[in-house]
């Protein structure tokens, strides 16, 4: 299956270069190119991709603002940030507006179409010195109470409180009132930003923290299969 993408960025060459690798890829089609953040969101619109690509610094709207906006309109589509920026204020900005992936403008054509391939399947994907950064900044123990994981957006913590007690996601979906595939799009993020490997340490990691209706009983199984793997 063809992944359908919308490529935005300011730089003219840099989208002309960047649709060209991607279209090369057999893999990936180019639906749209575009220049800022308010074309981005009627792109998004009318071609309804499977995945956007996004340089952060634009005009009219950043990338930022797009994605956090692109994340309420329109859930179920990954964004991944391609930027020039490797520091933590950028990564930390892309990560609370909902960015899938980040990768930086060094990265070659072929990771470039791994990350589209791999966001468009559930996956969350972050370059090497992206990822470092977030390494290093959830490090150390977790805070605790009402304070815990500043990070997560407001719809974040709710499904991390419900995992926390062991709802799955058709459970999940329905007390929230999403559609189930948005809720396994917010698990992933979860299991990114606490830096755990599947659902279960997702839970245990909130519970420790305060989250749920016990914190001192055993954390329950999440009960759904696959919990190893980030996209469930």
């Amino acid at each position: 299956m063809t992944i359908r993408v919308v490529v935005a960025d300011d730089h003219p060459m840099y989208r002309y270069g960047l649709a060209a690798v991607l279209g090369q890829s057999g893999e990936v089609e180019v639906v749209a190119t575009v220049s800022d953040g308010e074309q981005l969101m009627r792109a998004v619109a009318v071609h309804r991709p499977d995945v956007v690509l996004t340089d952060l610094s634009m005009p009219t709207l950043d990338g930022v603002a797009a994605t956090a906006m692109l994340r309420d309109a329109h859930p179920a589509v990954p964004v991944i940030a391609l930027t020039m920026h490797e520091d933590d204020e950028h990564l930390r900005a892309a990560l609370r507006a909902g960015a899938r992936g980040y990768l930086v403008k060094g990265a070659d054509g072929a990771e470039i179409v791994r990350a589209v391939l791999a966001v468009a399947a559930g996956d969350a994907v972050y370059g090497g010195p992206a990822a470092r950064h977030i390494a290093s900044f959830y490090a150390g123990s977790p805070p605790s109470g009402a304070t815990a994981f500043p990070d997560l957006t407001p719809r974040e913590r709710d499904v991390l409180d419900l995992l926390a007690v062991g709802c799955r996601n058709h459970e999940i979906a329905r007390r929230l009132g999403m559609a189930e595939k948005t809720v396994r799009n917010h698990v992933s993020q979860l299991l990114l930003k606490l830096q755990v490997p599947d659902r279960t340490a997702a839970a245990l990691k909130a519970r420790e923290a305060g989250m749920g209706p016990d914190a001192s009983a055993p954390p329950p199984s999440t009960g759904d299969p696959g919990t190893s793997r980030l996209r469930e």
